[in-house]
């Protein structure tokens, strides 16, 4: 394991399937509804985070969005799957927290659904990449 890629000491980021880049992978086990990680960055306006070209924007609401482009916001490295291992949930403090909704080994890439508005704009033309294979193979 490349020391480069080891970002904690629960998670690595390296290679996912092919086509969707680097993803995270996990060093521990998670047992089904444990807490896993927090996506943070810099909470934004949602009309300007709308402006922006990058992917790693987090809707809180239609006021609000989390901009997670900066690197060292692990979570920002979980890939979407259409068979998730982990859940989002926006908690009372705009926080957006992820658990599992599974028991996941050590050594598992992380993963959420991203959603059908995102799946649509920016997944679905190319073809899901995730390791579900419910979409694998081009446009849906």
């Amino acid at each position: 394991m490349s020391s480069k890629n080891k970002l904690s000491d629960k998670f690595e980021v390296k290679r996912s399937a092919p086509g969707a880049g680097l993803g995270l992978f996990t060093l521990v086990p998670f047992k089904k509804g444990d807490f896993v990680i927090e996506y943070t960055g810099d909470k934004i306006p949602t009309p300007q985070a709308n402006k922006l070209s990058t992917r790693y924007l987090f809707e809180i609401d239609e006021k609000w969005t989390i901009d997670g482009s900066k690197r060292g916001n692990l979570a920002r490295y979980i890939n979407h799957s259409c068979d998730p291992n982990c859940e989002t949930e926006i908690d009372e403090k705009d926080r957006i927290i992820i658990h599992a909704i599974k028991n996941i080994k050590a050594g598992d890439e992380l993963g959420y659904d991203y959603g059908e508005e995102y799946f649509d704009q920016f997944l679905k033309d190319a073809g899901c990449r995730c390791k579900a294979k419910k979409h694998q193979g081009g446009p849906v």
